[in-house]
């Protein structure tokens, strides 16, 4: 299936490794011009060096999605190498530090909803213009719809979910559809369950057979593929919604 995204221009937050770097990658698998980034300057410029071994047209921009004046730069670098944005992808969030429990809830509430709010304003108008419409689709997690995760954690990807829902509605009559894809537990080299499962593989063994219907932890590439197709005009009538992709981890009848 021709997904119809070569030549669009694409943005994709916390690009550097992981679910980011395999959003990128499946993007530029479709032709798509690229604009990545990531607060860690060297690896943001590995990654866009792989991306264009590879053959992708991609733009590195070190940022931090936390402020402001970072963000407009990364909308800007996209409208000023490709012309304007065709699609959004706010994938950058986690948990926000240590601390202070309250500091702790409001930093992740600000990572993962205030941000990815953020840039979607910033690229409003871009997506508006785009061809075909334009897209957002952020990045939460199964935790964002169930309990799970600690308190920060299932407060900050709940809200983001709700305000991907609330956009979506407000957005639409602008040609701008906003989805949401809510990961399971994904392990990748370097990240935090790929961490555990050399160190703890037991634990890890037990955590699967009893949370993990589909039997493994998910892969990057699996979010990706998620990702690209809601991205694309070939979704054109998928709204507001949030995916799971968790090979049945999620206990939601909703």
């Amino acid at each position: 299936m021709d997904l119809e995204l070569s030549g669009r221009s694409v943005i994709v937050t916390g690009a550097s490794r992981g679910i980011g770097y395999a959003i990128a990658e499946a993007f530029a698998a479709e032709g798509a011009r690229l604009t990545v980034c990531a607060r860690g300057a060297e690896a943001l410029e590995a990654a866009r060096e792989r991306l264009a071994e590879g053959g992708a047209d991609v733009l590195a921009v070190p940022a931090d999605v936390m402020d402001a004046d970072d963000c407009a730069r990364v909308v800007s670098s996209a409208v000023e190498a490709y012309g304007g944005v065709d699609a959004l992808v706010n994938n950058a969030g986690g948990r926000a530090g240590e601390g202070d429990a309250t500091d702790v809830l409001r930093g992740t509430i600000e990572v993962n909803a205030v941000s990815a709010f953020r840039l979607s304003e910033l690229a409003r108008p871009h997506l508006a213009a785009a061809a075909n419409g334009g897209s957002i689709v952020n990045i939460s997690s199964i935790y964002g719809r169930e309990s799970g995760g600690g308190v920060a954690y299932n407060t900050g990807k709940a809200a983001q979910i709700a305000m991907s829902k609330a956009l979506a509605l407000a957005w639409i009559g602008e040609g701008i559809r906003v989805n949401n894809v809510a990961p399971g537990s994904i392990a990748f080299e370097g990240g935090g369950w790929g961490r555990r499962l050399i160190e703890e593989p037991e634990a890890m063994a037990r955590f699967i057979e009893q949370d993990i219907p589909g039997g493994r932890f998910g892969r990057p590439e699996e979010i990706a593929a998620v990702v690209v197709f809601l991205s694309s005009p070939r979704a054109s009538w998928v709204l507001g919604t949030t995916i799971n992709v968790d090979g049945g981890q999620s206990r939601s009848n909703i």
